[in-house]
């Protein structure tokens, strides 16, 4: 799926929630095979009981991990199907437990064939695998019960929100990040043209000593973040924005936008009227960004390199 391609772990839950619902549609259909007249909802809560013990709504909700108000509206959904119903615990007749019916019991033979052939058909794809996706979901829930998510988040932003973002002039000394920060995000998509390699290895002789500006983001005094302001042999533009790159690590703190406004405000103070940007739609935050800057997109545009499909401009 293209979503799940292109973000990667981001919507972990999205594609959890997408597999649960393809298997829940199977397993109706699975269902109706056998001629079970059953919901797939039902299902942990017939395993639950299918030992021939009773069981608690509490302690039901516990083991198969849900709510009690679910669990209790699933028995109730039993009841009415005559499969299961709730009585008193031999061990203490305060407590109500719920049990299996004789029509129950029934089921549940018949649901062991199921069983055994899902079993297999489960094991069929899992040998395919390279890695086995139950392991891993138990790693994971190790890993959310220790801490949640939310608790993970909130730790990431109170550290992100914490960082100090200052934006400086280009140094000789930076060379290596303008570098390393270009290279990496254009190998994450596509691959370099001589054009990188002639501005990124002398970026003194191709932007700085042709009047433009190289601005570097010090995040917490690390140099994370990169932008060039160039000038343009154009008559209808002044500058340009390029060579904008942030580390992975440091997305988040605005860096990006800092940058571009630093190298904006550049183009304004050297009297700088209409500035152009190419750049690729599927870098959606970056577009996204260029377009709360003001940037609109040319109507026809002939891109200078080979992954550019959009042109930008800005009227200062």
């Amino acid at each position: 799926m293209i979503l799940f391609e292109k973000s990667g772990i981001l919507t972990v839950g999205s594609r959890l929630r997408w597999l649960a619902d393809a298997v829940t549609r199977d397993a109706a259909e699975i269902y109706k095979l056998y001629d079970i007249a059953i919901k797939p909802k039902w299902f942990p809560v017939l395993y639950m009981l299918s030992n021939g013990e009773d069981h608690s709504v509490t302690g039901i909700a516990t083991a198969i991990g849900q709510t009690h108000p679910s669990v209790s509206n699933i028995v109730k959904e039993l009841k009415a199907a005559g499969l299961a119903d709730y009585g008193k615990s031999d061990d203490d007749r305060r407590s109500t437990v719920v049990s299996l019916t004789a029509e129950g019991v029934r089921l549940n033979e018949r649901l062991r064939k199921v069983c055994a052939d899902v079993e297999r058909a489960v094991a069929s794809i899992d040998a395919t695998a390279s890695d086995r996706l139950w392991s891993a979901l138990d790693n994971w829930e190790c890993a959310l019960t220790e801490k949640s998510l939310l608790r993970r988040v909130k730790e990431i932003k109170k550290s992100r929100d914490n960082r100090k973002v200052e934006i400086v002039d280009y140094r000789a000394e930076h060379l290596m990040v303008f570098k390393r920060l270009n290279i990496m995000w254009i190998n994450s998509h596509w691959s370099l043209e001589p054009h990188d390699l002639e501005v990124l290895n002398d970026p003194e002789s191709s932007i700085l000593a042709k009047g433009g500006r190289i601005f570097v983001a010090l995040v917490d005094g690390k140099p994370m973040g990169v932008v060039a302001l160039c000038p343009m042999d154009n008559a209808d533009y002044d500058f340009e924005i390029a060579k904008l790159a942030v580390d992975p690590e440091a997305r988040g703190t605005g860096a990006g936008e800092m940058l571009c406004r630093a190298a904006l405000s550049c183009a304004e103070a050297l009297g700088g009227k209409r500035i152009f940007l190419e750049s690729n739609t599927i870098l959606k935050p970056a577009i996204s960004l260029y377009r709360k800057l003001g940037f609109t997109e040319l109507k026809e545009y002939h891109p200078a390199y080979e992954r550019g499909d959009i042109q930008m401009e800005l009227t200062l």
